[in-house]
């Protein structure tokens, strides 16, 4: 994701980098048979081969949903001779939510709002005025949102210079998270970092924006420098690496929300 087309420092943070493939260690072998879902007082466990598949650091996967073990469960299902962690965004994002969110929400709320401090939809582009009109599309309207819904009126410039946004703004993203389970709050976490947009995520989370509008929204960028300068395949492999887990993410909260 570019802003008026300079590399977003925050939406790169901990990308891969094209071409390391080869420094990967090697995928562990398939080491199981079967996969199935079992009710655990209330929750749901995934197990393989009659064990609960366990975190790695070593805590039970258990999740409040039955859909939601199902989808995991069908991304071990899917493995084929080799186990790939890579195609698994489900359980990845589980496993980070059992092992490190649990016990650090706080941290991870304030992160969302450090976001929302520098969100992708308050830098815009000075020129061209095609590329100002898209953002202004995209972008106007989920920020009248944020202003009516959530209370958090953000400042917007034009350039990349650091903009410092009204602390009653930051706190009214904060209160918007007030109450979230540790596994909402991973996969809103996920969202906002990949899209670089926490006022994109919680939009999406509290079902303003569609997963598809979401995803156009922290893409704008993106799309217009490969309308001007063609499609790049090494870029075109990052970007449905991010779309992959993003969507996982929307899957998860989506899962979440139907045990209201």
């Amino acid at each position: 994701m570019t802003r008026n087309g300079e590399t977003s420092d925050r939406q790169e943070k901990g990308a891969k980098i094209p071409g390391k493939e080869a420094l990967r260690a090697p995928l562990p072998k398939r080491f199981y048979t079967s996969v199935a879902v079992a009710e655990r007082g209330g929750s749901f466990a995934v197990l393989l081969d009659g064990r609960t598949i366990r975190t790695p650091a070593k805590r039970e996967l258990v999740v409040p949903v039955q859909d939601l073990a199902a989808a995991i469960a069908a991304e071990w299902e899917a493995q084929g001779e080799h186990v790939d962690p890579a195609s698994m965004p489900l359980t990845r994002l589980v496993n980070s939510a059992l092992d490190a969110v649990a016990e650090r929400s706080r941290e991870v709320a304030d992160d969302i709002v450090a976001f929302a401090g520098s969100d992708l939809l308050c830098y815009r582009a000075e020129t061209p005025d095609a590329l100002v009109r898209r953002q202004d599309e995209a972008w106007n309207p989920i920020l009248a949102w944020a202003r009516r819904d959530l209370g958090a009126d953000l400042v917007l410039r034009a350039g990349l210079m650091p903009i410092d946004q009204p602390p009653e703004a930051l706190d009214a993203v904060r209160r918007s998270l007030t109450g979230i389970d540790s596994l909402s709050l991973a996969a809103l976490h996920v969202l906002t970092t990949i899209g670089g947009s926490a006022l994109v995520a919680i939009a999406h989370w509290r079902g303003h924006l569609s997963l598809e509008d979401a995803w156009q929204a922290t893409s704008v960028d993106e799309a217009w420098q490969r309308e001007q300068w063609g499609r790049d395949a090494e870029a075109e492999a990052y970007t449905a690496q991010r779309r992959a887990e993003f969507e996982a993410a929307s899957r998860c909260l989506s899962y979440l929300r139907s045990r209201r």
